[in-house]
This record gives structure tokens, C-alpha cells and sequence, in this order.
């Protein structure tokens, strides 16, 4: 997929988030979401904070937690998880034309609001459908990398099939189920295991 086709799908995600995010309540803002530790507004917030960054900001901000990446993370999310719901929405519009990104693929964000939206809408109960195009960029990227988020290593060993596409990976005992359940499971989505099948959900749970 080139650049400027991953780049309307970014937008129209963010978009989507926005408008998932203007109807929360404050309830739903304080519930905790699929990242580990974080409220649904913090993950709002590094949703936010990736949408804003730059190549030269993130290596100050980088810098500044001592080059550790979870540190900058949880910082970049604390910090913007302060804001209120709606600047939280207005910010996040105003990156729904523009195309800055931390020094990363441009694949790579389009995973990244992909996945942080399943994580803040999945314990909501919210629904929201990802366009297929969307999902097969994101997931023939990761079945290949480890980088970040180590989906090869995850996956390895695996049959995953798609049971709302014409998308297979691997070979191994079967996870099957929507394709946008097996993106979040290859990152480590424990939660959306409950959409899966197969003899392989059970390996696939137990490996972090």
C-alpha cells in the first residue's frame, strides 16, 4: 500500500476515534483499557501524543527519559491524559489532514491507532469496523517484524485465519476469527482472544 493510501486510512481512523471519544462519559474515560495499566483516557493520550510527534521531538522527549522508550511513553500518555475530553477531540481532528510522524514507518501509525482504538472501544462494548484494505497492510506488516511489539515471535508456529477475508499466515495449530481480533491478538491482546478459535488460542494465550 503506498504512503498517501495508508495515510487516508490514518485520518479516517483518527476521525473515527475523535468521534468515539466526543460521546464517552466520564465513566468510560476512567475505565481501564486493553494497554496494561492505563485508563482509556490515558491511552487516549498516547494516541494523541503519537498523532502530534514529530522526528526531532521524539528524540528529545527520547533523551529526556533516558532513552528508556517505556518511560517516554508513559510519559507522553500521563501528560496528555490531563487535557479535557474535548481538547483531547478538537487535537486529535486537527491531525486528521496532516502527516508528521516519530521517526518510524508510516505503516507503523496506521497500526497504532488501529490497535489503541481497539484497546479503548473493545472494554466499552463499542464497535467500530476498520476498512479490510486497512487491516491487510497492518497485519502483513507485523506478521514479518518483531519490532516493538514482537508479532512474529508471537505468532510463530500459528495458523492464523481470517473468517471475515481471504487472509491465511502460517502453519500450526489454527486461530481463526475476524481479522481485526487477529491484529489485536498479535500484539498481545489478551482480551481479544474471546472473538478466536482453534487449538491454537490456547498457545496463543500463553505467550506475553
Amino acid at each position: 500500500m503506498k504512503a498517501d493510501e495508508i495515510w487516508t486510512h490514518i485520518h479516517a481512523e483518527r476521525s473515527a476515534m475523535a468521534e468515539t471519544w466526543s460521546a464517552l462519559t466520564p465513566e468510560q474515560w476512567s475505565t481501564p483499557s486493553w494497554c496494561t495499566g492505563w485508563s482509556v483516557k490515558e491511552t487516549a493520550g498516547h494516541v494523541l501524543a503519537a498523532a502530534e510527534q514529530t522526528t526531532f521531538n521524539f528524540y528529545k522527549e527520547l533523551a529526556g527519559a533516558g532513552m528508556k522508550f517505556n518511560v517516554f511513553t508513559e510519559r507522553g500518555a500521563k501528560r496528555l491524559a490531563t487535557l479535557a475530553p474535548h481538547e483531547l477531540v478538537e487535537r486529535l481532528m486537527a491531525r486528521t489532514t496532516t502527516t508528521n510522524h516519530p521517526p518510524a514507518p508510516v505503516i507503523a501509525m496506521l497500526g497504532e491507532v488501529i490497535v489503541h482504538g481497539g484497546d479503548i472501544r473493545r472494554p466499552l462494548g463499542l464497535e467500530h469496523r476498520t476498512p479490510e484494505a486497512a487491516l491487510r497492510a497492518v497485519v502483513d506488516n507485523w506478521k514479518k517484524s518483531n519490532i516493538l511489539i514482537g508479532a512474529k515471535r508471537r505468532i510463530e508456529g500459528l495458523r492464523l485465519r481470517a473468517t471475515d477475508a481471504d487472509w491465511v499466515h502460517g502453519d500450526g495449530p489454527e486461530v481463526a476469527g475476524p481479522l481485526q481480533s487477529l491484529v489485536l491478538a498479535m500484539t498481545g491482546r489478551k482480551g481479544s482472544h474471546a472473538a478466536l478459535s482453534g487449538d491454537g488460542v490456547a498457545t496463543l494465550g500463553t505467550r506475553p
